[in-house]
């Protein structure tokens, strides 16, 4: 069940919002109680029978927490057992296709069975890894109540797409929290702006990417970068919309989700633009692969590798295809080139230039990201640098500027802090005692949570229900 469906939006929400504060808040147990019952219901949603791999892993890692208090005996071994049997499941659901495919390519006669996918895999597994290595560390006591590591695990708002939570930060609220008017408002308009990210910008922009990219021997020079930068937009849009609606929803029932995006497109280099984009993903990899590792600190051959390997799980993490894995790679190799090779003549760049440099290079990688196979990224990127089969122009090219005009003015602004730039000015009059800036401050942002809720409620009605992007992995 996708945030930006109607079940969801007129069924789902509404009934869980009224059963959650029906509850008196000193009644927390009862309030984590319902909020455990209706994530559980939302998953199951998708396919009931995938419901038992997401229980038995809340069940083992209970279980293996409390094994790996301080003192107990055999806890290194507990430790990498469990984490063996989270991964497993994604291993096998995600990668089995992928492996066989290989093998068969070798010349092998392998069956391969289509097997479905379980939603947010990925993310939950991510999850649990991680609360294992932190009680594992001594980071955080373990979870005696296995009803909150459950909650913690399957809580609907970022279950399926993140951001991927430290249960050091979540379970603390889970036990005592309060939600107040002030934050339930300021969630509801969060999810408002971010249900109309996806819905009035990503999928119309979704959708000239897919006729851009899919134009065959029509394909432009103009109409591929057309393409590629639809995608490149929609992509973010898509994503941090439903971080948005995560992060609202997460406010509304007074458990704050950690900041997944930080306005990725404004970035200066290919390592600061991961320091902007699916911020929490990038902070996992950093504990509890880079670091342990070695991180920076040995040798140049020794980091490199560190790199390398990070980033070669980052790019099978987010699919089991040669064009993430390569994707994956392309960043290990610009991260490195920035390292040692061309980052000090970076530095000494005009800003904007350095911003001309990573949107291009981003660009490019996003078009790795999309393809369905490395041949098709070659086709795209190979049109992207003039080698296109339907020239340099169409009015096919044109259609899509024409056709998608309003999102492309509004999508541009959208990516950038706006937001941060108009407040400035706003919280400084509003200090010097102007009532119009408070106002503005105060009630704008409701108003315009109103009006896009409208918007995003007529195009849902009278358009085709598209899923978000990050569902697949």
């Amino acid at each position: 069940m996708a945030f930006s469906s109607m079940a969801f939006l007129f069924g789902f929400l509404p009934v869980v919002l009224l059963c959650y504060f029906l509850i008196p808040g000193r009644r927390r147990s009862v309030r984590n109680g319902v909020l455990l019952l209706f994530s559980l219901a939302f998953y199951a949603w998708g396919g009931l029978r995938l419901l038992p791999v997401l229980l038995a892993g809340c069940l083992l890692n209970w279980a293996a927490g409390l094994v790996l208090t301080p003192g107990r005996r055999h806890r290194r071994g507990v430790f990498w057992a469990a984490a063996a049997l989270n991964l497993l499941p994604l291993l096998y659901f995600k990668y089995t296709g992928f492996l066989l495919d290989n093998l068969n390519a070798l010349g092998l006669e392998l069956a391969v069975r289509d097997l479905l996918l379980p939603a947010g895999i990925s993310f939950f597994t991510f999850q649990a890894v991680s609360y294992l290595a932190d009680v594992y560390r001594g980071t955080i006591p373990p979870e005696r109540r296995l009803s909150r590591l459950a909650l913690y695990t399957a809580f609907f708002p970022q279950l399926l797409q993140g951001p991927i939570v430290r249960y050091g930060d979540f379970g603390p609220l889970l036990a005592e929290r309060r939600e107040t008017v002030s934050d339930i408002s300021a969630g509801g308009v969060r999810f408002c702006f971010g249900l109309a990210k996806k819905v009035l910008l990503a999928d119309a922009l979704g959708a000239a990417a897919a006729g851009a990219c899919g134009a065959g021997e029509r394909l432009t020079v103009g109409l591929a970068w057309i393409g590629s930068i639809a995608y490149t937009l929609q992509l973010y849009f898509d994503f941090s919309g439903y971080t948005d609606m995560a992060l609202g929803l997460g406010r509304v029932f007074g458990l704050p989700l950690p900041e997944n995006f930080d306005y990725p497109y404004i970035a200066r280099s290919a390592g600061e633009f991961w320091r902007r984009w699916h911020i929490t993903l990038s902070r996992w990899f950093r504990d509890y692969v880079y670091i342990p590792l070695g991180g920076n600190r040995c040798s140049r051959r020794r980091h490199l590798l560190n790199l390398l390997a990070v980033w070669l799980l980052t790019g099978l993490w987010h699919g089991a295809a040669w064009t993430f894995v390569l994707w994956g790679l392309y960043y290990a190799a610009l991260l490195m080139g920035e390292k040692y090779l061309w980052g000090a003549a970076l530095e000494r760049m005009p800003s904007p230039l350095r911003h001309v440099y990573a949107l291009l290079l981003i660009n490019f990688g996003w078009v790795l990201f999309r393809a369905g196979s490395l041949g098709q990224a070659g086709t795209v990127l190979a049109a992207m640098l003039g080698f296109a089969p339907g020239g340099l122009w169409s009015g096919e090219a044109e259609y899509y500027l024409r056709q998608y005009a309003w999102e492309w003015l509004a999508a541009i602004p959208a990516a950038l802090p706006v937001k941060i730039w108009l407040g400035r000015p706003l919280e400084r009059r509003r200090e010097t005692g102007s009532r119009a800036a408070a106002a503005v401050m105060a009630f704008g942002p409701k108003f315009m949570a109103l009006c896009l809720l409208g918007l995003s409620a007529v195009r849902l009605l009278s358009s085709t229900f598209r899923s978000f992007l990050y569902f697949q992995f």
